[in-house]
């Protein structure tokens, strides 16, 4: 047996005495949700964090995640590589973001370990650096035609169509290509019009404004806590906006850990985005959360979390700490929150107007959290009432395996909802049953 695969082990061992420890210590927390989440009060974690993963081990033949009543799921494509982010063109073409974490070095016998429950947990895979192309022609809610798009990007992420140019949010930065319409693969040679730090939270999500002049991009902290200097984190744990006119880059809103899904709320025009916060405090404490999202805003991270909440274990700037902005939503501890969509009441039955959150699932708490797909519904503009699960299942009962994770959420050519299933390698399809 290889070293990796014994060290693993030990990490397992290790990691479930902490988990075992920590629940009788703590109990079960209440999960922090909603716009008054019940925050309990920090437990850093010291050199001993919570680890705590399943198994990766994708889907049986024939099985399929758990949809609400009054809806159904099927798979809208299989076979992928590690699918992320989703975006549908204009001529209905479905166009899947194949890319992975690539691991940095390890410093510390905690980034080993770390590094040891994410493979098992199936996270950390060779990237495929990929964009694909699925297509349904003949309607049958299967895509029937699966290519590649692009190929040889550096972990792509985000994309976007704004007339005859596509871009692609690279993890190193935004690169623009040329688009004919109805292309079926981009082969041209791109231009770079962002320059991001590479690394840390390495996926970069791209909204285009509602004019098509602007182009926001979510950058994440390298680190959980400014753990190399706030030096290393300049540009990054913010949004950016990209003024495609002008050719100029700045960051539009801070303080955002790492904000992932982004979407534009139509009765105000405002952008909203989930963001998961930092780890090594607890079960719950801090929860994850969606929130609209205030030009030049600061939303605490390092130094603080949801309502100023202080983070002892960082160097305090008690001016930032005051200037912080409560989020509107919690979406609970750790639930790695990261597909959003608006998805506008009527596309499934039962639902109002409200977002659609894919959350990818806990690694670092006792009891799993996550690992499904939730709507949170709005009226006038906010949160209107308590979350409602659309999917779920992904999870054995017993916590031990995966058989998938959510990631990009968005609305198909159909109007069906579209879901990227990372460790399933699906695209899965919600319907009306």
């Amino acid at each position: 047996m290889s070293f990796s695969k014994i060290f693993a082990r030990v990490v397992a061992l290790v990691g479930g005495g902490a988990v075992a420890l920590r629940r009788m210590r703590d109990g079960d927390p209440t999960p922090a949700w909603g716009s008054a989440p019940a925050i309990p009060v920090a437990k850093p974690q010291g050199a001993v964090p919570t680890l705590k993963m399943p198994t990766a081990q994708g889907w049986a033949p024939g099985q399929v995640p758990m949809a609400a009543p009054g809806l159904k799921v099927n798979a809208f494509a299989r076979n992928l590589d590690h699918p992320r982010w989703i975006y549908c063109l204009p001529n209905g073409d479905v166009l899947i973001a194949e890319s992975s974490t690539v691991p940095g070095p390890v410093k510390t016998v905690f980034g080993l370990a770390t590094r040891a429950t994410m493979q098992r947990a199936g996270a950390i895979v060779p990237s495929a650096n990929r964009i694909t192309r699925l297509r349904d022609a003949d309607g049958d809610g299967v895509a029937e035609i699966q290519a590649p798009f692009m190929e040889g990007l550096n972990q792509p992420f985000g994309m976007a169509l704004l007339g005859d140019t596509f871009y692609v949010g690279n993890t190193d930065g935004v690169m623009a290509f040329p688009y004919a319409k109805d292309a079926t693969r981009i082969e041209a040679p791109g231009k770079r019009i962002a320059t991001f730090k590479p690394g840390g939270h390495w996926t970069r999500s791209l909204l285009p404004s509602q004019d098509g002049k602007l182009l926001y991009a979510g950058v994440g902290s390298l680190t959980n806590i400014a753990d190399d200097g706030m030096e290393a984190e300049e540009g990054r744990a913010a949004i950016h906006v990209l003024d495609l006119a002008a050719g100029t880059d700045r960051i539009f809103a801070g303080g955002l850990r790492n904000a992932v899904g982004m979407a534009w709320e139509p009765t105000t025009g405002k952008l909203w985005t989930v963001v998961n916060e930092r780890d090594g405090l607890g079960d719950e404490t801090p929860p994850d959360y969606l929130t609209s999202v205030t030009e030049g805003g600061f939303y605490g991270w390092p130094y603080s979390y949801w309502d100023r909440i202080v983070d002892d274990r960082v160097p305090q700037n008690e001016a930032l700490v005051a200037s912080s902005i409560t989020p509107d939503f919690a979406l609970g501890g750790h639930t790695a929150s990261l597909g959003l969509c608006w998805m506008p009441a009527g596309t499934l039955p039962g639902f109002p107007d409200g977002m659609v959150i894919g959350q990818h699932g806990s690694w670092n708490r006792s009891k799993l959290s996550g690992y499904k797909v939730v709507f949170v519904p709005f009226e006038n503009g906010k949160p209107s009432g308590p979350s409602r699960d659309i999917l779920w299942g992904f999870l054995a009962p017993d916590e031990s395996v995966s058989y998938g994770r959510p990631v990009g959420v968005t609305l198909g050519p159909d109007n069906s909802l579209l879901m990227a299933d990372d460790v399933g390698n699906v695209i899965w399809r919600v319907t009306a049953a």
